[in-house]
């Protein structure tokens, strides 16, 4: 990145927490300057059964995969209305609208993405802000290792690539008429 003349930096944080998100964005403005794109990827996948399924699971699903949504939009949103401009990726799943292997806690958080997506998107069209989604299904990260039975499920025949949802993500913020969508990336699996 900085041998193409960019600059980045690594602040840790637990975006599910209102405090560890103001600090965070604190940093980056004043080791970067304004935010102008927002990727909001945090996420865990807490395999159980609906059984299996506690309480717990359930809210630090909903905590970390939404709730850390909200909480770095409505950080970011101040600097990107004053510019009139701003792009937000969200990265949702295709466990948003199908049954999915991890649990319907899982489920609900990115369904709950997804909302969030189409409200802020709604909401911020008239003020230069984009918000979008993409919706990976079956990407080769390391929740997906040791699972290689997963491939057959796949038309294309092989997991998607971290790259690839780069790729969409790019896209969508180089696109500032397209908002309030979601770019499913199944590999053949599902339409929309």
């Amino acid at each position: 990145m900085t041998a193409a003349g960019g600059k980045a930096i690594a602040i840790g944080a637990d975006v599910s927490q209102a405090a560890a998100v103001a600090e965070l964005v604190q940093r980056a403005r004043a080791e970067l300057g304004p935010i102008d794109i927002l990727v909001n990827n945090a996420g865990i996948a807490i395999t159980r059964g609906v059984d299996d399924l506690t309480e717990a699971d359930f809210d630090s699903t909903i905590a970390v995969n939404l709730k850390s949504v909200f909480l770095c939009t409505q950080a970011v949103l101040p600097a990107m209305r004053a510019k009139q401009w701003g792009r937000i990726v969200n990265i949702s799943s295709g466990a948003a609208r199908g049954a999915g292997a991890i649990g319907p806690h899982y489920n609900a958080s990115k369904a709950g993405v997804e909302g969030l997506t189409r409200g802020y998107a709604a909401r911020l069209v008239k003020e230069g802000i984009t918000v979008n989604a993409v919706a990976p299904s079956l990407i080769e990260t390391d929740m997906m290792k040791g699972q290689p039975n997963l491939v057959a499920r796949i038309p294309l025949g092989r997991f998607g690539t971290a790259d690839e949802v780069a790729q969409a993500v790019m896209m969508l913020i180089g696109n500032a008429y397209m908002t309030g969508q979601t770019v499913a990336m199944s590999g053949g699996m599902a339409f929309n």
